[in-house]
């Protein structure tokens, strides 16, 4: 097993393909990651790997970078017919599945390979008809590719290279029979390469690499350590009251150019979206029922940098890999540990740093210690000044006909809602000398 790198690896030292040495410079390439320095090695002399990694460090660019290498030094099968793919590449996600063959088309610029990408919610007919056109590398989502593969648009028997990513993702969605499913109709895994990335390493993911997999090689990244260095996490302790204010006064001071802003309900997500936007803010909410077009565009927006700030509940805290987030905002805290992990991952991705800010409010704090005690570390906090607090802010029309509570607050939890605010235990004005208690769910939560 493979879990030290010792010293910088230039890509220019890997007797790679001129095609895609051609790539990686056009994607402003030089040294790679350490998950690339040293999974490519072992890729490049063909055989198996599976690699645990933090989200952002790399990945997708070193399974590319080793697909090329080889499809572009292994004559195709005698017998490929016009639907056999060379590769097959197999995301859990929509959005992951849109970056990666995004990023194929800048690294593989210069190889002469066709990509096609598929996936639910858009496109059936479309799609379709582009992959019965043929391809060489097919990027998509296990349901659309069991589909067209069903209906023959597409033919595995010939395919010289796999990469399952995100593979513990595969089994949180429930999408691991389906992965069986499309192993099973693959060559034997001696007559492919295949390269497998997850996040952790676990026993069903390991399982899943050595039954599938041909003897793979393990190359685990710094796996004990479950946030990156890169991201600096911050903690407040607002009131339900505070939290609007203290994130437009947290986003004016930061100068918003591209931010994600985590919450926990699709609800709180439009509300939010409405209120930002009635403040001057360019910002969408982001959620699972979204259509699929508008999900592109706003992803799509959101990259170029036309879209300020992204609303998010966690159907997109996996999956998107999008460079140059600055800050990451948990508006809502995580009630699941992970979830923070993946949340805060989004920024300070391939090296470079970022700002992870988090709202433990009365309604989510509860959350805190698992937070802390599954990250390793006391995650530092900041007290509220009054001048973070923004002044004079619109509510947005998503409020305007929602009766409020007795003294509640429009974002839910307030005095009145049972939240656990001022009269639990103290307001956050009263309790910043030191950590705050653990706050109780309340008859709100």
């Amino acid at each position: 097993m493979t879990e030290a790198h010792l010293g910088p690896v230039a890509f220019a030292s890997l007797g790679l393909h001129p095609k895609v040495m051609d790539g990686i410079r056009q994607a402003g390439f030089t040294q790679c990651t350490p998950i690339q320095a040293q999974t490519l090695p072992i890729a490049l002399a063909g055989r198996d790997v599976a690699g645990q990694a933090q989200t952002g460090t790399g990945k997708t660019a070193a399974f590319l970078v080793a697909l090329y290498q080889a499809l572009l030094t292994r004559a195709p099968a005698a017998s490929r017919s016009p639907t056999s793919i060379r590769a097959l590449i197999v995301a859990p996600t929509r959005e992951l599945a849109v970056q990666i063959h995004r990023d194929a088309l800048t690294l593989g610029a210069h190889t002469g390979l066709k990509h096609t990408v598929v996936f639910g919610g858009i496109d059936y007919e479309k799609q379709r008809l582009e992959l019965g056109q043929g391809c060489d590398v097919l990027i998509g989502t296990p349901g659309r590719l069991i589909d067209y593969f069903k209906q023959h648009v597409f033919d595995l028997r010939h395919a010289q290279v796999l990469v399952l990513d995100e593979a513990d993702r595969m089994f949180d969605l429930g999408f691991i029979a389906d992965i069986r499913y499309i192993l099973r109709r693959l060559p034997h895994p001696e007559r492919r390469q295949s390269m497998l990335f997850s996040a952790t390493l676990s026993h069903r993911v390991l399982e899943l690499a050595y039954e599938h997999l041909n003897n793979p090689e393990l190359v685990r990244i710094e796996p004990d350590k479950m946030t990156v260095d890169e991201v600096r996490q911050l903690m407040y302790y607002p009131s339900m009251e505070e939290k609007v204010p203290l994130l437009i006064g947290l986003l004016h001071q930061s100068e918003a150019v591209r931010t994600l802003v985590f919450v926990n309900t699709k609800r709180t997500a439009e509300r939010l979206e409405s209120t930002l936007k009635a403040n001057g803010f360019n910002a969408q909410a982001l959620s699972g029922d979204v259509p699929q077009n508008k999900r592109l565009r706003f992803l799509r927006d959101f990259h170029d940098g036309k879209l300020a700030v992204l609303i998010a509940t966690d159907v997109a805290s996996r999956g998107l890999h999008i460079p140059d987030v600055s800050h990451v905002f948990n508006f809502d805290l995580p009630q699941d540990a992970p979830d923070y992990v993946h949340r805060i991952g989004r920024t300070a991705r391939a090296g470079a740093e970022g700002d992870a800010i988090s709202f433990a409010c009365e309604e989510y704090a509860v959350s805190l210690p698992e937070i802390e005690s599954y990250v390793g570390h006391k995650i530092p906090f900041a007290p509220i000044s009054p001048e973070l607090l923004a002044t004079g802010v619109v509510a947005g029309p998503a409020y305007s006909h929602r009766p409020r509570h007795a003294g509640g607050s429009p974002h839910g939890g307030g005095r009145g809602h049972g939240g656990g605010g001022r009269g639990h235990g103290g307001g956050p004005r009263g309790r910043r000398g030191g950590h705050p208690p653990r706050a109780h769910r309340g008859g709100g939560s």
